[in-house]
This record gives structure tokens, C-alpha cells and sequence, in this order.
């Protein structure tokens, strides 16, 4: 049974990828949605496709990696809607590159926007919720937080910081009725592909198949990921892969890494990964 949370939503990142599925999906319910992106003419179709199946809305131009900006959007639907039930943290961007060659200036860009503009989100929104008494937070991680993927570290380590930082509100918003889900996937197909850069060809060949060879489509994982937030879980891995990944890495963290290491040493990792995500394990 689904939690009503004043069927209102805000999205960041709402103008494709996952953030429209999800914008459709509770659109669908009747609810009202927040459109937050930096691209309006994208952010104004999922607003015509959303009123289109029911739901109601508006656009607001922000950049997540501003908190200025965050904060007057925070306001923006707060004080205009009087409440927000539901903040969904999903504005990303990705880069490879192992560390050393990867430009700082990436470094910033993806710390930046997948986040500190998940933190400027939680932080701006929470305080209300407090006095709301209930409402609910979805930050999109990734598996990557948890098993990271050779030569993306700036996206493992944010990633890493969405999940930790979503544990940490679990624990801290308990009292105050408002619940705490973290999306954990694999790759899906997304239009993070466009913002993502790279230093050399191996890791754009890598990317382009795992794209083209998806095991589970985005409105798959967004259904589950719906479907988590219902349930008011804290997890969710919406691929077998990701369950397996996380499975293993916790049993025996050092084990994991280990193995890695050891496939890399003798240079078996990289054929190995391009091999995996061209049979859509990932």
C-alpha cells in the first residue's frame, strides 16, 4: 500500500532518466510535481507528459552544485505549496579516469552535483519536514558506493557519500515520521551517457556497451524503486547484479577488493569488465 505523503513531490534532475520515469510514475497517482533541472526545454516536456497522465506540476531552473540556488528552490516549493511529502535527490552526472589522470576540474564537477547537491537538498528541505511530521527522501546512489567500478572514483566516492549519508538520516529522522530510501543500481540506460567524460577509449567502450546492453530498463527499476519507498525501505537494488555485488562485498569486504586487485595485477580486469556489460550482466 502506497504512503500518501501529501501526494506531492520535487525531483531534481526530473528532465529525463530516471528523474522523469519517477515523475510519471507519481503523476500517475494524481500527485503534484516539483520539475527541477537546468535544462527547461526537457524539464517543460516531462511537465506536458506528466500532466498528460494525470498529474499536475511546474518547472524551477536550478543548479545543484549552487546551494544558493537549492535553497531559493527549496523555498520556492515549500513556501508556494505549503509542504512537500516527498524530496527525490536525482540530478547526476558521471566521469572516468583513474586518479591521477582524471582532471580536477571533473572531480569537482561530479562531487558537486551527485554529492553536495544531494546534501544541499537534505539540508534545505528536512527543517520543514521536521515541522511536517512526516514526508519521505529518496536519494538515487549506486551500486558503486558500495563495489566500486574501476577507473570512476569521483562517482564511487560520491556515491559512497549519498549512501552514507542516507543511513545517517534513517537514523536521525526516525523520530519525526519521515522515511529514508537510497536507489542502489547498476547501470541503466540513462542520459547520464551525455554528461559523462572520459580519459582514454577503453572507458568510453566500456560505457557505450553497458548503455546498449542494459539488463533492466529504467521504468523496471523505477517501479521497484516505487515500490521500495511504499515499503518505506532503506535499500534498494533493483538488478540481481547489484544484490549479488552488495552481498558479496559485505561478507567479506577485503575478499572483494581483494579479488579485484589481484584481477587487475595480471591484467584480466579490464577484458573482464568489457566482457560483462556486453552480456548485460551489470
Amino acid at each position: 500500500m502506497s504512503v500518501d505523503y501529501d501526494r506531492s513531490a520535487v525531483i531534481t534532475g526530473a528532465a529525463s532518466g530516471i528523474g522523469r520515469e519517477l515523475s510519471l510514475v507519481y503523476a500517475r497517482r494524481g500527485w503534484k510535481i516539483g520539475l527541477v533541472d537546468i535544462n527547461m526545454d526537457e524539464a517543460a516536456k516531462t511537465l506536458e507528459m506528466v500532466e498528460k497522465v494525470g498529474g499536475t506540476g511546474e518547472t524551477f531552473k536550478c543548479n545543484v552544485r549552487e546551494f544558493e540556488e537549492v535553497q531559493a528552490m527549496a523555498d520556492h516549493f515549500l513556501d508556494g505549496w505549503g509542504k512537500v511529502g516527498l524530496l527525490i535527490n536525482n540530478a547526476g552526472v558521471a566521469a572516468a579516469g583513474p586518479v591521477g589522470d582524471m582532471p580536477m576540474e571533473e572531480w569537482r564537477r561530479v562531487i558537486e552535483t551527485n554529492f553536495w547537491g544531494v546534501v544541499y537538498g537534505c539540508h534545505t528541505f528536512i527543517p520543514r519536514m521536521k515541522e511536517q511530521g512526516a514526508g519521505h527522501i529518496l536519494n538515487i546512489g549506486s551500486i558503486a558506493g558500495i563495489a566500486p567500478i574501476p577507473e570512476m572514483p569521483s562517482y564511487n566516492t560520491a556515491k559512497a557519500g549519498v549512501i552514507s549519508l542516507s543511513e545517517t538520516l534513517r537514523i536521525e529522522l526516525a523520530p519525526y515520521g519521515i522515511g529514508v530510501t537510497v536507489l542502489c543500481p547498476y547501470f541503466l540506460n540513462t542520459n547520464i551517457f551525455n554528461s559523462t567524460t572520459f580519459t582514454d577509449d577503453f572507458q568510453e567502450e566500456v560505457a557505450r556497451e553497458a548503455m546498449a546492453n542494459v539488463q533492466m530498463t529504467v521504468e523496471e527499476a523505477v517501479r521497484r524503486t516505487v515500490a521500495a519507498v511504499d515499503k518505506n525501505k532503506l535499500y534498494i537494488f533493483p538488478q540481481w547484479s547489484a544484490r549479488l555485488s552488495n552481498l558479496a562485498k559485505r561478507i567479506s569486504p577485503s575478499g572483494y577488493i581483494g579479488l579485484f586487485a589481484y584481477l587487475n595485477k595480471i591484467d584480466a580486469l579490464k577484458p573482464m569488465l568489457l566482457k560483462t556489460v556486453q552480456k548485460g550482466l551489470l
